[in-house]
């Protein structure tokens, strides 16, 4: 078992940035992939960036140039800066952590980018 919790969320400006926190604890050793998910009104969840099995960041395309993804093993924690934040960020941001052969979820952040 794995939890995740989620904070830093909010409203913000567009250009504006949010530092997002995900708090990992339980059966962390086997964790094949950490990281953050979006989803918008209306569309699917998507990938924003994550850790990948070897230590490999994966970004999407949206989040290049402007998001990033990072970690603090000392603290369980995982994080995601987003800068120059546009109106199209806005969405539910989830921490997910990939696990054989399931994938764990926390409960989600609002983001809200105002333009």
């Amino acid at each position: 078992q794995v939890q995740l919790v989620e904070s830093g969320g909010g409203l913000v400006q567009a250009g504006g940035s949010l530092r997002l926190s995900c708090a990992v604890s339980g059966s962390i050793f086997s964790i094949n992939v950490l990281g953050w998910y979006r989803q918008a009104p209306g569309k699917q969840r998507e990938l924003v960036a994550a850790f990948t099995s070897g230590g490999n960041t994966n970004y999407a395309d949206s989040a290049k140039g402007r998001f990033t993804i990072s970690r603090d093993n000392a603290k369980n924690t995982v994080y995601l800066q987003m800068n120059s934040l546009k109106p199209e960020d806005t969405a539910v941001y989830y921490c997910a952590a990939h696990q054989v052969p399931r994938t764990y979820w926390g409960q989600g952040t609002q983001v809200t980018v105002s333009s």
